[in-house]
């Protein structure tokens, strides 16, 4: 079947500066400027247009998609009736697998409420986050960090479904789940006592440790980089939540023993759910482009220094963005509702003109160390 919405949209300037900047081997033009300066020369370019996308059909609503290794299959926490419902008396959403075309789709889970999943380098099992064993706590809501559902555990299962384990056991939150790109670990969130941190396991569910551990800093959102040797994150501070709006939200990496903090956005804006490329050195985001409408909307960030570069241009909400392993497509999150994030349709962009590789060219030297506010080193075991 055909996508049900297809925007055919050429690729225009934005996509021939950013290839130009990715074959770019200049030294980060960061280098030497202070705090000040490194914002005002990492403003956004918000000018541009929307590159070729369509809706996937015959899937209900669904949101943080992320594609297997194959760059065909999505696995989204999707709208079910059968999940347990919201605190506010809507359906709640389970784990769903199906192809980027629509042809093919099933369900992972069958009770409690999910969230964030994963699926797994081999291309048969995968992991997600679900309170299918803890339905009797309160359902709390996924989007208020101050009301995270407790008792929410992973799981790792085939991808029908079939041979599900546990991994942890315990009645706190832990959800933000992902994969290193050889199979071998797991790296989450998990919040204790309001506090959340960055923990890190064997695929298994063994070998669990500490990755982060600050008062402050509310990290969140890990994903391996290429190498498997850092994580990409985000993370905002406990003293400035529901005090500033929208919530400022920084991109770091860290290193997979604890060390080596890095920061690669430097405004008090709200820098959310970054998804590193299979480049190493560009990443997909999120950040309000517009406050007074409450419009938000993708953008391509270069851990390399130069300025974000806008991706979408709807009036609504955009969200959720995440790069195929061939770098060639983006799947994110459109409002297709009248309310903000209500009618949450999974989008497929066609983002191959942006010339984005799937070798590695990270370079840790690219961001700015914690030294300011350094993280305590994770725990060792």
């Amino acid at each position: 079947m055909s996508p049900f919405k297809l925007a055919a949209l050429s690729a225009t300037a934005l996509a021939l500066t950013a290839c130009a900047d990715m074959k770019s081997s200049s030294p980060n033009p960061l280098a030497g400027m202070n705090m000040e300066q490194r914002i005002a020369a990492m403003a956004p370019i918000m000018t541009g247009t929307e590159l070729s996308n369509y809706m996937i059909p015959n899937i209900p609503e669904a949101a943080e998609a992320y594609y297997g290794p194959d760059s065909k299959l999505l696995i989204a926490q999707t709208r079910d009736l059968d999940a347990k419902k919201t605190s506010m008396g809507t359906a709640g959403a389970l784990t769903w697998i199906f192809s980027d075309d629509g042809k093919k789709s099933w369900r992972v889970n069958d009770g409690g409420q999910d969230a964030c999943s994963y699926i797994f380098p081999d291309n048969k099992r995968a992991i997600f986050t679900s309170t299918r064993d803890h339905t009797d706590m309160p359902v709390g809501n996924w989007s208020d960090s101050n009301d995270y559902p407790q008792g929410a555990e992973l799981y790792i299962a085939d991808l029908d479904g079939k041979n599900r384990k546990r991994l942890t056991n315990n009645k706190y939150y832990e959800a933000e789940v992902s994969v290193s790109r050889d199979g071998k670990q797991i790296v989450f969130g998990r919040q204790i006592d309001g506090k959340m941190d960055l923990w890190i396991m064997n695929a298994d569910g063994t070998g669990e440790r500490r990755l982060t551990n600050t008062p402050d800093w509310q990290e969140g959102a890990p994903f391996f980089m290429p190498g498997d040797d850092r994580i990409m994150f985000r993370a905002w501070r406990a003293s400035e939540y529901g005090k500033v709006r929208p919530t400022p939200m920084t991109v770091f990496t860290i290193k997979t023993d604890g060390t080596d903090w890095r920061r690669y956005t430097y405004d008090q804006d709200m820098n959310w759910a970054p998804f590193p490329a299979p480049d190493g050195r560009h990443y997909v985001f999120v950040r309000v482009a517009d406050l007074k409408t409450n419009n938000w909307d993708v953008f391509l960030g270069d851990l390399a220094g130069t300025p974000p570069k806008r991706l979408t241009f709807n009036d609504k909400f955009d969200g959720f963005p995440a790069v195929s392993p061939d770098g060639k497509k983006m799947v994110f999150a459109r409002s297709t509702g009248e309310r903000f994030m209500s009618g949450i349709k999974t989008f497929i962009m066609d983002i191959s003109s942006l010339g984005i590789g799937t070798k590695n060219e990270f370079n840790p030297n690219w961001g700015m160390p914690m030294q300011d506010d350094p993280p305590q080193k994770a725990e060792a075991k």
